[in-house]
């Protein structure tokens, strides 16, 4: 069996393929039934557990598989039929690696190396949320639960025990700067916020630490948009008011779920030619994206998406990036211990049927024993116990000796050893016959 991974990221894949490649909290939900061996007509060939990370910079699928050939061939033709996209258009940005190669990559992931932003926060959360998302699905089971609690660990120590995660500037204070820059005094402008989820709330509230108040958000879901607007201080209106707010806006925020774009030329020159004069920013922070780029064709439009904003993040690189060291070893530390118990899995059937052997002859022993002797209750459990005691201190050693065998990469060795001085294959050879 092998953990493998794949997946693109915005090192592999420019951003009109990733945003094709990405899935929604609904379209999730029912991608990761595939994963689940419990829906035999839907599940993926050769595939035990799985995993799906999606964000606005990577898509990666971690599965846990028993022929990597075989079960990398199915996830490819899931990701295209998932994602209604040829798997011409996206197999040549793929990257595939297995075992101890894909469980260093999510720790590095996790640890905020593999980020556009060296450091940032916000990726250890997806992680979990990713991870939380399979498991309520039942995608998931104990080598990638296992996995990924060692992924998160591994991020909060990252952040904690360096300063790889001191003060990475974010997408949103970018976008704040930069239209700081390009209007001037934010206190003066009208800011509309389309879509109500977290990204766009915060890249309003870092518009609103510059001076910005005057806040408009719009959302399909009127009562999301209620219940952020009160938050901003703002106001709400519905979709149907957005040509009106179009108008009135210097700043648009875009940050939906739609899986389309929301704005494009035609949808935006009726307001431009009410207001020819003002400049108008867009910060689309959508993954896929909301707007366009043919907006830019308008005069005094100026659009900047989720790449453009990453690529200018970069305060205080020079001071992270001296952690990178640090935090490459914590990873190491956090992968070697992973592989050593990933790697004693194999030899859990020989040590299980190691014990369950020894365990028969302790109780046909006892019997004999106990029909020799006269015994009250009280001598029969002091016996009972004494045998039991002695049977896990024998087998303590040999079983501690093996799982670090297996570690090493002696595994089989030891184990094809093991199940001959034990004869551990009788048995089920007897039955066979």
């Amino acid at each position: 069996m092998k953990i493998l991974l794949i997946g693109l990221s915005h090192k592999t894949a420019p951003l009109a393929v990733r945003e094709r490649l990405t899935f929604t909290s609904t379209m999730l939900r029912s991608a990761l039934t595939h994963f689940d061996s419990t829906h035999p007509q839907a599940h993926l060939d050769d595939v035990r557990e799985g995993v799906i990370l999606s964000t606005c910079n990577r898509m990666e699928v971690y599965a846990f598989v028993h022929r990597p050939e075989v079960a990398r061939q199915a996830i490819i033709k899931f990701l295209s039929r998932s994602c209604d996209i040829a798997p011409t258009e996206f197999v040549d940005h793929l990257y595939v690696c297995e075992d101890d190669e894909a469980i260093r990559h999510l720790l590095r992931v996790a640890s905020g190396l593999d980020s556009m932003v060296l450091g940032e926060p916000q990726i250890l959360g997806q992680i979990t949320e990713a991870y939380e998302a399979a498991l309520s699905q039942g995608a998931t089971g104990l080598v990638l639960s296992a996995l990924f609690r060692a992924a998160i660990h591994t991020g909060k120590r990252a952040r904690t025990e360096t300063m790889i995660g001191v003060n990475p500037s974010s997408v949103s204070s970018v976008a704040a700067s930069a239209a700081s820059e390009l209007l001037g005094d934010l206190s003066l402008r009208n800011l509309l916020l389309i879509g109500a989820g977290e990204m766009g709330a915060i890249a309003a509230k870092a518009l609103m630490k510059r001076g910005a108040s005057d806040i408009v958000v719009a959302n399909r879901t009127y009562r999301n948009a209620v219940q952020l607007a009160q938050e901003l201080s703002g106001k709400a209106i519905t979709f149907q008011q957005l040509s009106e707010a179009m108008v009135r806006a210097d700043i648009i925020i875009t940050s939906t779920g739609a899986p389309h774009t929301i704005l494009n030329r035609k949808l935006l020159e009726p307001a431009m030619a009410e207001r020819p004069e003002r400049p108008l920013f867009i910060i689309d922070i959508a993954v896929p994206r909301d707007v366009d780029s043919n907006v830019t064709e308008i005069a005094n439009v100026y659009l900047r998406d989720i790449d453009s904003l990453q690529s200018q993040a970069d305060d205080n690189v020079e001071e992270r990036t001296a952690e990178i060291p640090r935090v490459e070893l914590i990873v190491e530390e956090e992968t070697n211990q992973f592989l050593d118990w990933f790697c004693s899995l194999g030899v859990v059937p020989t040590i299980t049927d190691m014990r369950r052997r020894v365990e028969s002859v302790r109780q046909q022993e006892l019997e004999l024993l106990f029909n020799r002797l006269d015994l009250d209750e009280r001598d029969r459990q002091l016996v009972e116990k004494m045998s039991h005691r002695l049977v896990n201190k024998i087998l303590h050693q040999p079983t501690t000796r093996l799982k670090k065998e297996a570690a090493a990469g002696n595994g089989v060795a030891y184990t094809t050893a093991l199940r001959h001085l034990f004869a551990l294959d009788q048995g089920k050879q007897e039955r066979k016959n």
